[in-house]
């Protein structure tokens, strides 16, 4: 997995971003159906609040939602590029805040200030070192009953496995089995130094206490469940109860089938379907 100067150097210089990062939501029909089918129902208990902190925000993929749920929302990205993009992109919103980070560092924001933490799809790529860093601070940025979903890596359940691989001489078994599925070879440059309990044991050394996690398949992986979404608070908030973890490798079976009804319902389908009606009838 890369560091965190190779994740700079991909986000600010290298990716091209002319999808603003929709191109990570296909599987699932679209941003608009990942959202609402996928992503909301898991944090819905938690939102609208106050004061929400997204780290990571890319192009702004899910600030577009984010935004409309808070009365202050805070960004923290290390690329200048995304933040220079989401400040374009959300230039109509005077409660939006930027910050350009090292990252690792939220010291622009305000100690206990935040009732809702909010990453998905970007701290997957950071190894162990960083979320320590990021859970200890969220510790003290976070509201007493404040709550945290953060989507991370979980390859490291699976190290074992991928370091046997490593073993297999390339040619046309390795190709093969792949082709069978047999075995997976993508890692999704996933961090392969966290996991679920990682994460958990993390979080509660920092005073902070995991309350749900769901371990999870990704693309192409539909055996090894290589992710994981970890909802966690503050040790004493109304929210602490013990952690409740399930295995979910169902997760790209629910992309497939959202993809199948995002065609009936989701906007993006209905304004070109509408479009292409206008264009027949023009002829």
């Amino acid at each position: 997995m890369g560091t965190i100067a190779q994740n700079l150097y991909s986000w600010d210089i290298a990716y091209d971003w002319k999808h603003q990062g929709s191109e990570w939501s296909k599987d699932w029909g679209g941003v608009e159906m990942q959202w609402y089918a996928s992503i909301f129902p898991r944090i819905h208990a938690f939102i609208p609040t106050s004061c929400i902190l997204e780290i990571g925000p890319g192009f702004g993929r899910w600030t577009h939602f984010l935004n409309d749920l808070c009365d202050r929302l805070i960004v923290v990205d290390l690329s200048k590029k995304c933040i220079h993009s989401c400040q374009h992109r959300f230039s109509h919103c005077s409660h939006i805040s930027y910050h350009i980070n090292d990252g690792l560092s939220l010291d622009e924001v305000v100690d206990e200030s935040v009732d809702f933490v909010f990453s998905f799809d970007s701290l997957v790529h950071v190894e162990m070192d960083v979320i320590e860093v990021y859970l200890k601070q969220l510790a003290l940025k976070l509201t007493p009953n404040g709550v945290g979903f953060i989507h991370h890596s979980n390859m490291a359940e699976y190290a074992t496995y991928f370091s046997l691989l490593k073993k297999i001489p390339e040619g046309k078994i390795i190709d093969l089995l792949s082709k069978l599925r047999i075995i997976e070879r993508k890692s999704h440059w996933r961090a392969f130094s966290m996991s679920a309990d990682r994460f958990a044991r993390i979080a509660s050394d920092a005073g902070l206490q995991c309350i749900s996690q769901e371990i999870v398949n990704w693309k192409t992986s539909p055996k090894r469940l290589i992710d994981c979404l970890s909802v966690f608070t503050i040790k004493g908030s109304h929210w602490e109860r013990p952690n409740q973890l399930i295995r979910n490798d169902g997760f790209m079976r629910e992309a497939k089938y959202l993809s199948k009804l995002s065609k009936l319902y989701c906007a993006g389908f209905a304004k070109k379907n509408r479009r292409s009606a206008l264009v027949q009838r023009s002829k």
